[in-house]
């Protein structure tokens, strides 16, 4: 998604602000720029492309001094929605070089207020929805109006998500801001304030924190904070004091941070672990919390790769609790008027916590009666504020756009909620969870292992790097593997690649079948192997080139495959239960070395976001 951040009280603001849209770099953009109010003039630099090109266009302009002069700052960050990549189109947008707005979301009525403008003799020069906004601050200032008063004028005005800043010169030490539904936080500072899309933007700045709520508006100055609700009464909302995590921002030694990601796994899977399992086997989940007084159905909501999360626990939860589980895609959830009949409780899936059609989903699913919890990484987040219970991942930011670490944390915890309410309602014996609990607690070792094969999967990747497409296959519990194996190939490679069950193979996915397609299974021994690999010695006779990512007994079963992969042995009457943790880190690292045979940019893909907050 954008990014926003903004300073208000500081000297070198607008070099502050540039320090924090590097922190938002992670989030995905293709333009960026920043506007500054400085002796009564409004400074505006914008450059396409990535934030190098904006400070190296910001040297140029100001004499190499990098940063003008300015106590007040805003910049942006820009993922292309309305309008296409340019100059023109990136933030800050600006009306008659008084007034500048940063914008994330989309204004949903913006054509009728556009028609409505130009009407009354407003020039635009963007194709955004975003420059509604400061023609609208222009017209109700111009009409006698303060900031404050302009601001909820706009605001009656528009219709959408969105979070927004906005400047003007003829109030040069205020900045009024606003949000719904599009996350935005409030820095607070010595005679100082700031304004970021997410905490990580500003917390170079300050340690204490607030976050507007949904309909909520602000007037920002220096030494001043009023934050005021959709009824315009001043509200007080909660300050949050947050600690800057060492190293965040950087590789630590790795040429990207998903690289860095995939290998922190073993070191901060624990984390996680120790969150949810106390003295070796005691789960601290509080089902209660979760809604399960009664054996009722759950229901998960997810999207992307949380959402294939989300098949593997319904996987693991239905076979050890024997519960049912419905999963349903977020960005479909509400609009399609779901029945909650037999549902006592929703889980939503959000690496970022911010994540807007899970965030809707919710919502709905809060309307309808259910109790509402979240698996998040981010604490403080939308979500985990909105939410009843939130159960935390606790693996570190996640800086790189295709997911990983948080991948393998969301499994951990739904795989020990699957063991709790198998305590609770499937008679799961005290000695079995202290067995299963043990296998949990093993994990980081067997991962590491799995990481030691880095050179055999980069020497499988420099095969394949070529393909134009690529097909993934799994059964059961690894089904949801091979679609996030897919995902993960075709999000940072940009080649075709698709997941399947291989059980449907013959139902019309053999047909892509031709001489050197790449098909990447994934497979352990669960008494339904012979099958798969018969579906696998199908597309072998059709000419494929077939990768075996498997337990040392199929590999010997699947002597015609091209390349082969072993798993580390694990305990046999849990190794298919647990195989999902171990086939991801195969899959991330294929995606990985591929990518980076190809040269495309890892950490931040084209067309794509690090937390979607527009539907």
């Amino acid at each position: 998604m954008c990014g926003v951040v903004a300073v208000i009280g500081k000297q070198n603001a607008s070099q502050l602000v540039v320090e924090g849209l590097k922190k938002l770099e992670y989030r995905g953009y293709d333009s960026a720029g920043i506007a500054a109010a400085y002796n009564g003039t409004l400074q505006l630099v914008k450059s396409e492309g990535k934030l190098v090109n904006l400070i190296n266009k910001l040297k140029k302009e100001f004499n190499d001094k990098l940063y003008f002069k300015a106590s007040i700052a805003i910049g942006h960050t820009r993922w292309a929605t309305h309008g296409n990549i340019s100059v023109e189109n990136a933030h800050p947008l600006t009306s008659e070089n008084k007034v500048a707005v940063v914008h994330n979301g989309i204004i949903e009525n913006y054509e009728a207020i556009k028609n409505k403008l130009i009407a009354e003799g407003y020039t635009f020069r963007s194709q955004t929805d975003t420059e509604v906004l400061p023609h609208l601050f222009m017209k109700y200032i111009r009409s006698g109006n303060n900031l404050l008063q302009a601001g909820r004028l706009v605001l009656r005005d528009i219709k959408g998500a969105f979070a927004f800043v906005a400047m003007s010169l003829d109030f040069p030490n205020e900045l009024f801001i606003s949000r719904n539904s599009s996350p935005l936080a409030i820095g607070l500072g010595e005679k100082s304030n700031f304004i970021g899309s997410d905490a990580h933007s500003i917390n170079h700045l300050t340690q204490r924190v607030m976050y507007l709520e949904d309909g909520d508006h602000a007037l920002i100055k220096s030494e001043d904070v009023n934050v005021f609700n959709a009824n315009d009464e001043e509200v007080n909302r909660k300050i949050i004091n947050i600690k800057a995590e060492i190293g965040l921002i950087t590789k630590g030694g790795y040429r990207h941070f998903m690289e860095k990601e995939i290998f922190e796994q073993p070191s901060v899977i624990p984390q996680t672990i120790s969150t949810f399992i106390k003295n070796q086997s005691e789960i601290n989940i509080d089902l209660n919390k979760l809604g399960f007084k009664h054996k009722n159905t759950l229901l998960i909501t997810a999207a992307g790769t949380s959402y294939y999360a989300a098949m593997v626990g319904k996987y693991w939860i239905e076979h050890i609790a024997d519960l049912p589980v419905i999963i349903d895609l977020a960005s479909e959830y509400r609009y399609r008027k779901p029945s909650v009949f037999g549902q006592s409780a929703m889980l939503v899936i959000s690496q970022s916590g911010e994540s807007l059609d899970t965030l809707m989903a919710l919502r709905h699913g809060k309307k309808l009666g259910l109790s509402t919890n979240a698996i998040v990484n981010v604490e403080d987040s939308t979500i985990d504020r909105e939410v009843d219970y939130s159960l935390y991942t606790r693996v570190g930011a996640e800086i790189g756009v295709a997911s990983t670490k948080s991948f393998t944390s969301q499994l951990i915890i739904l795989f020990i909620m699957a063991v709790a309410l198998g305590k609770k309602f499937n008679n799961l014996k005290t000695n079995h969870i202290k067995n299963i609990c043990a296998y949990i607690h093993a994990l980081p070792g067997a991962l590491a292992q799995m990481l030691n094969m880095e050179n055999k999967i980069k020497f499988i990747s420099q095969n394949i790097k070529n393909a134009k497409s690529i097909i993934f296959l799994g059964r059961g519990l690894l089904y949801p593997l091979a679609l996030e194996g897919a995902l993960k190939l075709k999000e940072i490679s940009y080649i075709h690649a698709e997941g399947f069950a291989a059980g449907e193979m013959k139902h019309g996915p053999i047909a892509l079948i031709e001489d050197e397609v790449p098909v990447i299974m994934f497979l352990v021994s669960d008494g339904n192997e012979d099958k798969a690999i018969s579906n696998l010695q199908e597309a072998h006779s059709r000419g494929a080139k077939i990768i075996l990512i498997a337990d040392k007994n199929c590999i010997e079963k699947a002597i015609f495959a091209h390349f082969k992969i072993e798993i580390p042995n694990f305990q046999d009457d849990f190794k298919s239960l647990l195989s999902p943790f171990l086939m991801a880190i195969p899959a991330q690292l294929l995606a990985y070395h591929i990518a980076n045979e190809r040269g495309t940019d890892v950490d931040q893909p084209r067309n794509l976001a690090k937390s979607v907050t527009v539907e």
